[in-house]
This record gives structure tokens, sequence and C-alpha cells, in this order.
């Protein structure tokens, strides 16, 4: 972190430097830790999956009746690998947006050091710096609780299931993937999500911390653009996925990359895309002069909003998307039950809630990021709520303000996550089934009806409204502790 010190021998302003400063202060800056616990959350993640898979994929292979299904096993696989993807991918959204939201409420600290001769890219080089280490810590830590659950996950099932053949170990070769690919993705998503410094200038050291207007935003063609381009690729993709689905099931491969361009894309463009929705949701929060200022905040710096909105977006696209996959496999196989004995739909909702227990992981992961984020926004307006408290808003109306901020980004971002989750699910389902039958005794299914399993749905829906209120716990809590004229002095 870059700051400023006072020399007060000499009445002076300096740089504080290396010399200045202890090391490693930068970590206790807040949104650092919540980064560090992002990067162990999905590296604890990979390291529980590659171990859970192999578990699973010796049960599967144990099994006489589904043993002998080839099908089955490259399922397995598949979904390990792509589960594992999915959840660096959110920890690497999560952190790069993160990294946004803090070089934003830097922009005064990196605007006087450009003023005193600092290059932009020294700034940027110093920030992703930071998302190294903090990538390498968080790795470390959930290499070591990833094992550490691995360990007491084999023991229950050795002592559920003692038929498990005794070869399967902790020893996976492919928990260094997650680990690795952890640190690196922190280190990029730092680097990504800095590159706002390289457009500050010195004359923004006479403001504090900023954020573009839905004008500027609007104003920005070259990122629509770019926006465009990865949604469309991201789409044709995923069409191509479900077309060579029709003839192997590595289409979900294919269709796995066009989730991420077009998901990319969605990022990308968040700004653009989220207010539209954002707007529509503001009006049914009444004419108040509370929610009308909750409404009008959340469109009136969009890039803010849509960062907090996106990791709610990639929670509920992510469960809605595996609960619509699942459940659509689950209906094929029901309509193709003739020589299956009655008992196997029990251990596929087994595997099916495992599945959803994993894919949750990734939903906690944009949990946290959302918490953070509202916690550094509300640290980073204190001069605007306490201008609020100035000309006459109450603690209580501050507070409520926030928490309808809070309501009304949850809102919007769980709608446009269902909507994604549905068609994602269905595209994995149809690109992954269509071709070849699931069990030896099964037809090929061709097409793939989309099942929407309406309790996992509702369940999604009060998740997220639970997490909407313990997300603005801390928010509003800070939003009214500091007093109003020492608000207005912050910088």
């Amino acid at each position: 972190m870059t700051a400023v010190a006072s020399d007060t021998a000499i009445g002076t302003v300096v740089p504080e430097t290396a010399a200045t400063r202890p090391r490693l202060a930068w970590l206790r800056e807040r949104g650092m830790g919540a980064s560090v616990l992002v990067a162990a959350l999905a590296a604890a993640f990979g390291v529980f999956l590659v171990e859970v898979t192999a578990y699973i994929g010796a049960v599967l292979q144990a099994d006489p009746f589904i043993g002998d299904s080839e099908t089955l096993a490259i399922v397995v696989i598949i979904l390990s690998v792509l589960l594992t993807g999915v959840a660096m991918y959110v920890a690497a959204v999560v952190t790069a947006n993160t990294f946004s939201t803090i070089i934003a409420g830097r922009t005064r600290r990196i605007a006087l050091m450009r003023l005193i001769g600092a290059s932009a890219r020294s700034q940027r080089a110093e920030v992703t710096g930071q998302g190294l280490v903090v990538g390498l810590i968080g790795a470390a830590i959930g290499l070591v609780v990833g094992l550490a659950l691995s360990g007491v996950g084999m023991l229950i099932g050795q002592s559920l299931m003692p038929s498990v053949p005794e070869s399967v170990t902790l020893v996976q070769p492919g928990i260094a993937l997650p680990v690795i690919g952890v640190a690196l993705t922190t280190w990029l998503a730092a680097y990504i999500g800095s590159r706002r410094v390289l457009t500050v200038t010195p004359l923004q050291a006479l403001g504090g911390s900023v954020e573009r207007t839905h004008d500027e935003v609007a104003g920005r063609r070259g990122k629509h653009v770019g926006a465009l381009v990865l949604l469309l690729i991201g789409a044709a993709l995923l069409a191509a996925g479900v077309v060579i689905g029709l003839i192997t099931p590595l289409g979900v491969v294919v269709a796995f990359f066009g989730g991420v361009f077009s998901f990319t894309g969605i990022v990308t463009g968040a700004a653009l895309f989220m207010p539209p929705v954002l707007r529509l949701v503001g009006r049914l929060f009444g004419r108040g002069a509370t929610a009308r200022l909750a409404a009008e905040n959340a469109l009136r710096y969009p890039e803010r909003s849509s960062r907090m909105a996106i990791g709610v977006v990639m929670g509920v696209a992510l469960v809605t998307m595996f609960a619509v996959a699942l459940e659509s496999s689950k209906a094929l196989m029901m309509r193709q039950t003739d020589d299956v004995p009655s008992d196997f739909f029990a251990p596929m909702d087994a595997f099916a809630n495992i599945m959803m227990v994993l894919v949750a992981v990734s939903a906690v992961i944009a949990a946290v990021g959302l918490v953070n984020l509202l916690t550094i926004g509300v640290v980073q307006r204190r001069r605007e709520l306490g201008l609020l408290r100035a000309i006459g808003l109450t603690g209580a109306q501050v507070r409520r303000m926030v928490l309808l901020e809070a309501v009304h980004i949850t809102v919007a971002a769980t709608l446009t996550g269902l909507v994604l989750g549905v068609v994602y699910g269905w595209i994995a389902a149809q690109s992954l089934l269509g071709a070849v039958p699931v069990l030896p005794s099964f037809e090929p299914a061709g097409f793939v009806y989309p099942a929407v399993p309406w309790m996992p749905v509702a369940a999604i829906v009060v998740a997220t409204a639970l997490l909407t209120v313990i997300a603005a716990v801390t928010p509003t809590r800070l939003a009214t502790r500091v007093a109003p004229v020492e608000a207005l002095a912050a910088d």
C-alpha cells in the first residue's frame, strides 16, 4: 500500500516507503483479509474436491452395477475439473472486484505519489505484488485446511462404506492444480483489478476516493465493445457445445468455455448490463425519501453497484445451474427406468446432494465478496454519509438507506442469476448427456428437456435474503458510528 507520511521535524510531506512502515502492513487494510479468505476458500475447496473425486471414483468403480459405466466415470472426472475451474474463476472475479474497489479508495494516495514523481506502472506493480502475496498466503492456508477436511471426510466415508478400496489415500498429485492455480489467478486478478491505477492523474490528489459516474461509464465505448465481443464468443461456444453434445459428452467442455467467455462478458460489461435491472427493481421500493436515495445511490455509481451485484449473480447462477442440470439429468433417467434397480435413484440423489454442497462453496466465496465490498464501500463513503447526517437524516434513516441499497442490489442480482442459471444448467445437461447413454442399459438422450427444481430455487432465494441481512450488518453499523463532523473531515 502506498501512503503519505508526515515528517514532523521539518513540517513537510514525504512518501511513505518500505523504510518508514512495517513490512506487509498493507495486509491490515480493510478488504485484504477478506481477499486472503477468498483465496484460502478456493484453494481448500480445490484440494478437497480432488480428494473427493478420487474417493467417489473408487466407490463407483467398486459398485457392481455402476462400475461398468465408462460414461459415468468420465462425467465424474469432468465435473471435478470443471468445479475446480469454477471455484478459481469465482475467486478471481471476487478478488479483481475487491482490488478495483480498494484502488478507488486509494485514488488520492496514488495521485499524491504521481504528483511527486512516481509512475503509474510502478504503483500498479506494487498492487499486483500485493495480489501475489495474498494468493500465496491464501493458497498455503487452503492446502492445509483442504487436506485436513479431506482426512476427516475419508475417515467418515470408511466408517459408513467399509467396502471402499484401501488404495484411496490423501496423496493425490492433482492437489497441486488448485493450490498453484489459486495463487496465480489471485495474482492475475490483482493485476486486472489494478488497471484503474493507470488512469489516476496527479490532479486527483485534491479529491478523495473516486468512482466513475453513470455518464462516465456510459461514455467508455471501447470497454463495452470488448464485453459484447466476449458475450458473442461465449454464446457461439455455448451453441457449439449443445451441437457437439449430440455426438460426444465432451461437448460440455466446449460449453464450459462458452459459459466462461459469456459470463466474463457479463462481468466486464456489468456496469452497462446491471443498471437497467437495478432501475427496474428500484421501482419496487416505493417513493419514500430513504428508498429513493438508496435506489439513486445504486444507479449513480454503476461500477460500484455492479461489483457488489456480480458476486451474488455468480453464486445464484452457479447453484441454480447445477440444480437445473442435475434435475434435468434425473428427469431423463426417470424416463428410462425399465432396467434400473429401484434403489438406484437413492445413490443418485446422494451424489446430487454432494455436488450441490460442493457448488455451494463457490457461492460462499461470492458471498464473502459481497460482504467485503459492502463494507469497503461504506468506509469509502464516510464523507457522503456524514453529509447526509449533517443535513438532517437520522442514524436510523442512514442505516435503513444502506440496508435498502444492499437489498436493491441483491434482488436485482438474484433475478439475473436465476435466469442465467436456468439457461446454463440446461445447456450443461444437454451438452453432457445428449449423445451417449448415462448407464449401459439407457438409450442416448437426444434432446434433454430442461427441468427446474423449485424447492432448491426457493432455498436459493431465502438464502440470498438472509445473506443480504447478514452482509449489511457491519456496513450499517459503520455508517452511523462516526459523528457527522468527523465524517465530513474524512479523506
